[in-house]
């Protein structure tokens, strides 16, 4: 039977998988972070809270130890100083008299005395000349102190000369049971014995006691300094949900607000400071709420009053427009005054008749009731039926149209009626102000989009000019003569045509290179995402593009076979 081998682990897939963890949990607190004022005000609080409770805790967790080491310190020098100063009188009051007994015997009652007069029982002599003497012993040890637990500097400073009144202290640990250690501290200094010379006598005092009260006292102080940071971050939380909660109420009422729930207002309690915010709050809601109520309805006024009067004049234009044709068709029976005069009264009651039909068309777009009808139709086919329909306006004006339509051809939904009137306006626009510049129309697409864009080569536009293009009645230069007679509302309109098919209409001028508007399209119902297949700006020197423009020539999309309702070749 084989042998079934267990599947190794993936220790990358695993540490990457945890980095992944790490990384979404880290930018979730930076998002609490961003957008929680409570939460970053209570982190700051306490991020400064422990750190100056911790700089108070270790400084005096320091301050204590050096205080009571220094007082055990103190307490061992004094109790050292009186055993030693009982043994040295001892010492000079025995007589040894060259017996090495009574020499030794005399040691051991050193020993004792220091053991009853100290507060310890480890001690420690050396003898400190080296040389062998019959009559002196080498010294004595008693609780575990050995030679080798002393420094070699704290032994060079006893054997100093002169040194019976002075004292060394230095720490020292102390072992215990099991291999341990506890904390100590050693005091060293000579004493002489009588026709023998000097000892190194050394008493070490147990400090554990000590310790245990320092880690008491430091494991108090980080105790009760936790307590504090906890506590303290409570306190600001219950502190900052006060001030913060209506704060939130307040910007979520604002953002009702804004998206037009003109009926929510705050709700209020006390007399405070945040009771006369919200207070104020409410009234701003309320003078806003009647402003636009009046101006919704002031605005609604102004709608049916330029329908009712489009509607109206539309009748007694008829008429008007009737027996003008009828007198303009006459004109050669009248006098060269009269002649005039019935052009003037033809033309402009054509203008005339052409600003009620925009205005009607804008009054159905403020009152929403504009309905698209549409049906599969090739762009690049109804800009090519546009430039053929402009021919005569273009030659008028000694203008050459180009049209190039590198794409375009598949089928679009749309409503061609809205999106011919858009190019119209835009090719008229082109003529009028094109200077008899060369213009260029230009028909492309991708996956998600198609384009048309109108290029002419005129004065151009200001970027101020540039920002107020799509304004109602607005001209870029008031003092300029227009020869097409439009009404002010072509870019408007076509702006909102553009706008129901989920499209977009943009414009690039600039002063002396000309202008060039863009309409795209999305192939779906979805609005347009990503880049145009057009840009808005040609990029580029002026030499460069009338170069490229004399390279540019018509496709001939009359020779291209056209599909059922309008579509075109792929």
């Amino acid at each position: 039977m084989p042998a079934v081998t267990a599947p190794t682990p993936r220790v990358g897939a695993h540490s990457w998988r945890r980095w992944e963890t790490w990384r979404a949990w880290l930018e979730d607190l930076g998002t609490l972070w961003r957008r929680s004022l409570r939460f970053r005000i209570v982190a700051i609080t306490l991020a400064l809270t422990a750190t100056a409770i911790i700089v108070a805790c270790v400084w005096m967790a320091l301050a204590i130890q050096n205080d009571l080491f220094e007082s055990r310190k103190d307490q061992a020098l004094t109790d050292a100083r009186r055993a030693v100063d009982t043994a040295q009188t001892t010492l000079n009051d025995a007589v040894v008299q060259d017996d090495p007994v009574q020499v030794q015997n005399l040691l051991k009652s050193v020993q004792s005395s220091l053991a009853q007069q100290s507060a310890t029982d480890m001690t420690l002599a050396v003898r400190i000349d080296t040389t062998f003497s019959p009559l002196a012993p080498a010294g004595f040890k008693s609780g575990g102190l050995e030679e080798d637990m002393i420094s070699p500097e704290l032994r060079r400073h006893v054997r100093g000369e002169n040194q019976t009144e002075t004292q060394w202290a230095q720490s020292i640990a102390l072992p215990v049971a099991g291999g341990a250690a506890r904390p100590g501290i050693v005091v060293g200094q000579q004493i002489d014995v009588p026709d023998i010379g000097p000892y190194e006598l050394y008493l070490a005092y147990d400090l554990d006691d000590a310790a245990k009260t320092l880690s008491f006292v430091q494991a108090t102080l980080w105790i009760v300094g936790i307590a504090l940071v906890v506590l303290i971050g409570g306190i600001s939380w219950f502190t900052l949900r006060a001030v913060t909660t209506p704060i939130r109420q307040a910007a979520e009422t604002s953002a009702k607000l804004a998206a037009g729930d003109l009926g929510v207002r705050l709700t209020v309690h006390g007399e405070d400071e945040l009771a006369i915010l919200g207070r104020s709050f409410n009234a701003m809601a309320d003078s806003i709420q009647s402003q636009i109520n009046q101006l919704a309805d002031l605005s609604l006024v102004q709608q049916r009053f330029v329908s009712d009067v489009s509607h109206e004049l539309r009748t007694p234009l008829t008429t008007i427009r009737l027996a003008a044709d009828v007198i303009n068709d006459r004109r050669d029976e009248f006098d060269p005054a009269t002649a005039r005069a019935a052009e003037l009264l033809h033309a402009q009651v054509q203008r005339f008749e052409v600003l009620l039909t925009d205005l009607l068309e804008i009054s159905r777009y403020d009152a929403g009731s504009v309905q698209l009808e549409m049906e599969p139709t090739s762009l690049a086919h109804l800009a090519e039926d546009v430039v053929a329909s402009m021919a005569q306006l273009a030659e008028q004006h000694g203008t050459d149209v180009r049209l190039v339509a590198p794409g375009g051809y598949s089928p679009v939904e749309m409503d061609p009626r809205r999106i011919r009137r858009i190019v119209r306006n835009l090719l008229g626009n082109a003529i009028e102000h094109g200077e008899g510049q060369p213009i260029v129309m230009t028909v492309d697409s991708n996956q998600q989009a198609v384009a048309l864009s109108v290029r002419d080569y005129g004065m151009g536009m200001a970027g101020a000019d540039v920002q107020r293009v799509f304004d109602r009645f607005w001209r870029a230069d008031p003092s300029r003569k227009r020869t097409i007679g439009g009404t002010g509302l072509g870019l408007s309109i076509a702006l909102g045509d553009a706008t129901l098919h989920h499209g977009t209409l943009t414009v690039w001028s600039q002063l002396g290179r000309g202008t060039n508007f863009v309409l795209t399209l999305p192939r779906g119902s979805a609005s347009v995402e990503g880049v145009s297949p057009l840009p808005a700006d040609p990029g580029g020197d002026e030499g460069a593009s009338m170069d490229a423009l004399g390279l540019t020539q018509p496709i001939p999309l009359h020779d291209l076979p056209r599909p059922d309702r309008g579509g075109g070749g792929s």
